[in-house]
Formats: structure tokens, sequence, C-alpha cells
């Protein structure tokens, strides 16, 4: 089924539109009705729609101002406008917005459905063609030449000289001259159900039925190149299980590139989503100076990606977001090593025991010198102590963890005492950190509400501000707010926004306009339609009833 929306403000026009057409028939489920633009539109950010039928003339905001937005921020979506004769000269002007289908009023039913399979056919049509798994499979038998792959990858898996970066990347056409680098994993997402992994039984029609991780992978890997292609930014290639972004910026500004990369991310998700029917996270790293660096940026990227456990799928996800990076050690290469560390910022007590049972798992007493036995400890509580450096846990919190710590080799009597002594410290680690995270997420939503509720009454407030004081990006602000206040930003701002209304109309005499100038609504009628639908009654109303009057 496609998800359709349909925005017409005479509500007779669209109860007479849903009546008429058999939608489970001809493929399509209503998922929602919308009264003017702007509802729409919200409408859309929540629901994510395949097909918009809109009316041309709406308040607040018109059919083609809703085209514009739409494309702007959904350019899958399709659009079919409703218009009048005397409309058309005007409609034809949105022909630079890429309209997909017009429909002259009146119509007829039967006109309405035969514009609606036609939509239908071109959306299915380009499904085809991204994710057929024959061409795909073909195509992936003549993938990038195996020596320029095998050149990008070892970019991101160690540190390669200047001169050899240089030379290989000159050999391949791969341009790598810049002045910033910024390394980025994308990962396609299991699709679980009911806690398994699912693999589909029936003959493949789609990528997502095939459960064909390699295709899937390939998949993804065509629509980013499309995608970087389309904007000449960024190169991307398959690296074990991921596709990998590198970004390569010719200015100093590590904000833009981070800002441009996060665009292209973001692109490729939602690209992926629509086309693939699959969904994808990506972890970006931080930035570097040098090519020679980009490994470091890349095993920020995985960090950054490990966050989707707590964080959700199916989003972008920044290392600087969830990580103070400020005076960051390299990490180590060894596997368990790295699976120590993410274990004591994100797993269990569980997956702590699992970690540590598999470093002292390769040791055998009788082979291993005292040296190579301390060096070892070493190495582990040199770790531990990092991660609670990044983490801003204090020593004297976690009991236990501090240099003097250090000494604490002397003292085991055997490695079994070690053992329970790093559980246990890693276990207070563990705890302190989940703690100062759940504070973390509180202080920022608080200071979110502090600076909405001092700016509310200005009209171009936007998340983007709110996120531009904060120092954070949009999408981990959208994602955290959402999970702690049980609501969109937009919502929040709007409940504010009432509130403040109906106090004003409790204790001024001030118009309803003058108030909806006051708490930042550019459209006095759209104030009074948002009054309505949240309270039941209009301004007006509402004032005269809670003055006895």
């Amino acid at each position: 089924m496609y998800k359709l929306i349909l925005a017409e403000d005479e509500e007779d026009v669209r109860e007479g539109i849903i009546a008429q057409i058999d939608w489970k028939q001809y493929g399509f489920e209503v998922v929602d009705q919308a009264e003017n633009g702007r509802e729409a539109a919200d409408s859309i950010d929540r629901l994510l729609p395949d097909v918009v039928v809109t009316d041309i003339q709406m308040p607040f905001m018109n059919g083609l101002q809703l085209a514009e937005w739409i494309r702007s921020r959904h350019p899958n979506t399709k659009i079919i406008i409703l218009t009048g004769y005397d409309e058309f000269e005007y409609a034809q002007k949105a022909i630079k917005l890429q309209i997909d289908e017009y429909i002259l009023k009146p119509f007829s039913a039967q006109e309405l459905i035969d514009v609606l399979l036609k939509v239908r056919a071109t959306i299915e049509a380009e499904i085809a063609e991204k994710e057929n798994v024959f061409v795909l499979s073909e195509h992936y038998r003549k993938s990038l030449p195996v020596l320029r792959e095998q050149f990008l990858s070892s970019l991101v898996s160690r540190r390669l000289p200047a001169a050899e970066i240089a030379g290989k990347s000159a050999e391949y056409g791969i341009e790598l001259s810049g002045e910033l680098f910024q390394a980025s994993v994308i990962r396609v997402d299991y699709i679980r159900e009911g806690g398994e992994d699912v693999v589909s039984t029936k003959r493949p029609v789609s990528l997502r039925d095939t459960g064909e991780r390699n295709l899937q992978l390939f998949a993804v890997l065509n629509i980013a190149e499309e995608i970087c292609q389309k904007h000449d930014f960024g190169k991307v290639f398959i690296y074990r299980d991921d596709v990998v972004l590198l970004s390569v910026s010719e200015d100093r500004d590590e904000a833009a590139i981070t800002s441009r990369t996060f665009a292209i991310l973001e692109e490729i998700r939602q690209y992926v989503q629509h086309f693939l029917k699959l969904t994808v996270t990506a972890g970006s790293g931080t930035a570097c100076n040098s090519p020679a660096l980009l490994s470091h940026s890349f095993n920020d990227a995985l960090q950054a990606l490990d966050y989707r456990l707590i964080l959700g799928n199916n989003r972008v996800i920044w290392i600087e977001d969830v990580e103070s990076r400020v005076g960051r050690m390299l990490a180590y290469d060894e596997l368990t090593q790295q699976s120590l560390i993410r274990t004591i910022k994100l797993g269990t007590l569980q997956e702590l025991k699992e970690v540590v049972d598999e470093l002292f798992g390769g040791l055998d007493a009788g082979l291993v010198s005292t040296q190579e036995y301390q060096i070892f400890l070493l190495e582990i509580i040199t770790t531990i102590l990092r991660v609670a450096k990044e983490s801003g846990s204090e020593m004297s919190d976690v009991g236990g963890l501090g240099f003097s710590s250090l000494t604490e080799i002397q003292k085991f009597n055997n490695m079994g005492e070690a053992r329970e002594w790093i559980i246990g410290v890693c276990s207070r680690l563990m705890d302190s950190i989940a703690s100062e995270r759940q504070s973390s997420y509180k202080q920022l939503i608080d200071q979110a509400k502090d600076y909405i509720r001092s700016h509310y009454e200005e009209s171009d407030i936007s998340i983007g501000r709110v996120c531009q004081h904060l120092h954070i990006s949009t999408g981990y602000f959208s994602s955290i707010f959402k999970k702690e206040m049980k609501m969109t930003f937009v919502s929040y701002l709007l409940q504010i926004r009432l509130e403040a209304a109906k106090e004003l109309l409790r204790s001024t005499e001030l118009k309803a306009f003058e108030i909806a100038e006051r708490i930042g609504f550019a459209d006095p009628n759209y104030f009074s339609f948002c009054f309505r639908k949240k309270y039941g009654q209009s301004p007006k109303e509402y004032k005269n009833s809670s003055r006895g009057g």
C-alpha cells in the first residue's frame, strides 16, 4: 500500500473524494487529511507519504507553496494538484516545481483513479529500477576495480605514509587534495521480527525480501554514489560490511565539512528508505587535516554508530554529539580492547563479563611471563582510565579507579582476582556513565526549554536556532527532545504559545490578532485555527467563558 495525504480546505469535497474511491483496490491508503497547507506539512513530516493530493487554493499555505516545501524537504514524494479551469494558467507556473500530475475541477472519481494509477506506475518503476535484484547482481560483479577499493579500504584501516597516499591516489585517479577530511560509516539495519533476524523463504521480489546482505549493501552503495556524484562531494566504497563515505573539503572550516557530510548522509538515508524499503544508520567521525589520519576519523565513526543502541537506528549520528573528543587519546587497534570500550560505554553487565572473559581467555599462565602479564593489565587499566576521562566521570565516584589503581597489579594473587577487580571497576564506571548521560540529556532539554520559553514570541524561532544556541546538530536534538518530552519540538513550541495565549486572553483586553502577533504567530487566522483545534473553541469564545461572560 502506498501512503497518501489529501489536502483540501472544503470538508464536503474531502469527504466526497474519500468516499467515492476504493483506495485499497488501487493500492493506496489515505493516512491523513488536512484542511490547510500548514496542517498538511506537519502530517507529511510525521507520516512520510508516497503521494500528496492537494488543492491549489488553501488558507495559510496554498497548494503551490506546499508543493515547493515538499520538494525541498521530501523530494521523492509525488504531488497531484487539484485546480479549477480559471486557475490553470496559475498552476502552470508549478512546472518548475516538478508537479507530477494535475486534475482540473470538476473531475470524476474515475479521472482521479486514472491519475493515481499513473502515479503508482511511476513509483513502482522507480523502485524496480533501484532494487532489481538481477541488475544489481550483474552490477556487483562489475564493480569498482579491486586495487582502487583496496587502497580506499587501507586509508580507513591503518595509517599510510603520505608519499604512498599521494602516489596511489594519482595512479588510481582518486582526488584526495584538500584541507580537511572526514570518514563516515553507513550500515544497513537488520530487519528484525519477534527478536529474530528475518530471512524470507519466498521467491525474492525486492532486496528487503532476499535477506542478501551483499546485494542490499551494494544497492546502498549505488544510491550513495549517485548522490555523491549529483553533489560532486565525497567518495564512497564498501569496506567489510559497511558503506564508507570519505569527505574532502577545500577549506579549513570544520563546521562546513561536517554540515555538508550530514546533508549527504541524510539524503542517502531517505533515498534508501524510499527506494529500497530498507533503513540505514550512519556514524560520522571527527574532521582531520590529513588523509593519513582518516583511520582515526573512521574509528570515531564506528564508535558513533554504536550509539544507535541508545538513540535508535535509521538516523545519522555524529561522534561529537554523543562524546567529548577534547584531549582524546588514540584508541588501541586490538578488537577485544575496542569491544571493552564499547561495552563500558553502551553495554550490559553480562556483555562486560563476556568481554572480560574473552580478554583473559587468551592468556596461558604457563606461557605468559610476569612482565607480559603486568603490561597486559596496564593496558586494560589504561583503557578504563581513558574511557573514564572521555566520559567526564570523576575517578572518586567510580571507586577503586585512579592512577593509584596502577599499583593494584602488584596485589593480585591470581588472574581470577584481577578479572573480578576489573569487572567491579568497569561496572561502577558503566553506572556512572549511564547516570551522567541521563543527566546530560535532562540538562540539554532544560536548556532548550528555557530558550524556547524566552523566545517563543519571535515568529522566526526554529529548531535550527535552538540547536545553534545549544551547539548541537538538529538530528541529535530532535531524537533526544522527542525521547525526553514525548512530543516533537513543533508540538512543544505550539503548546507554549497557546498556553501564553490563554493567559493573555484571561488577563488583558488585547484582541486576538494582537495576541497572535505577541506570541509569535505571523498569521492571526492560523493562530485562531490552532487555538480552536487545541481547545475546541475560538479565542474570543474562550475569553468570554473564562470571564463568566
